[in-house]
């Protein structure tokens, strides 16, 4: 099934914590059923495609521990068998081989890489980019149907060289094997500034995507230069990513976006 379109809209399904992370409340059931009804909700509500996030697992490693990749598996294959639109994996923070493994397993779409060509200080140290890895390894599944979305110096991180320009990374992205490259805020829910968004995509020929802070105030702005966004805080009362999808507030964006031209 196709990804990439015009005003493409991706809602995030945001996971609760997982086995094996701190705040794990032994409620398998409930956080699968939450994920499928977050998933069927932003589906009913139009949205092009779904990426799941192991969103609670905080603090978030590098890489998932076999009880999270588990877990992530489980919860997207059941998540597929009830909804029809694409669906994209964010194996949080940063772990390629268990997001492209486990799209080649089930027959996903794309994967969310936020380290892609950059080498940034987080929470958890230093994390080098995995753009050469990620791309071998994708050809090592036969997995060249599953797309990359790739952050370039991406929220709730820091460059560790400040000599590297956006327009920097996002040409790095695009000669790495980006299908896509995503621009952020500084964190979830912030909005990403419109400067970044207009040079990123004077710079490169693949998709830009916002990573945060799309709403309805602002969609209309947006969109006029981006070709799509990720949605995650916008889509929920108050802007609590604790709470449910709303279909209501999903709904008037959908009907704000399908207005841009």
């Amino acid at each position: 099934m196709g990804l990439f379109k015009k005003n493409l809209v991706i809602g995030m399904v945001h996971l609760r914590p997982l086995i094996g992370t701190p705040d794990y409340q032994n409620n398998n059931e409930e956080i699968i059923k939450l994920a499928i009804e977050d998933a069927k909700t932003l589906e009913k509500a139009g949205v092009d495609a779904i990426m799941i996030e192991n969103m609670g697992d905080n603090p978030l490693a590098e890489k998932l521990n076999f009880e999270q990749a588990i877990f992530l598996s489980a919860v997207s294959a059941l998540i597929k068998r009830e909804v029809k639109i694409p669906i994209g994996l964010d194996a949080a923070f940063n772990d390629y081989k268990t997001g492209l493994a486990i799209c080649k397993a089930l027959d996903l779409d794309f994967v969310r890489l936020p380290v892609y060509v950059d080498t940034v200080i987080f929470h958890g140290g230093i994390l080098y980019p995995v753009a050469v890895e990620a791309t071998r390894y994708r050809k090592l599944l036969g997995a060249e149907n599953v797309k990359i979305l790739a952050d370039i110096q991406v929220k709730y991180t820091y460059m560790l060289s400040k000599d590297i320009s956006l327009v920097d990374s996002a040409k790095m992205a695009q000669s790495s094997g980006a299908d896509a490259v995503i621009v952020t805020g500084v964190s979830t829910g912030q909005q990403t500034p419109i400067e970044a968004i207009e040079v990123v995509k004077k710079n490169v020929k693949i998709p830009v995507l916002i990573g945060s802070g799309v709403s309805v105030s602002n969609v209309s702005e947006q969109f006029k230069i981006a070709d799509g966004a990720i949605i995650g805080s916008a889509f929920k009362e108050n802007k609590d990513i604790s709470k449910p999808i709303s279909l209501k507030l999903t709904k008037e964006f959908m009907e704000k976006a399908k207005e841009v031209k």
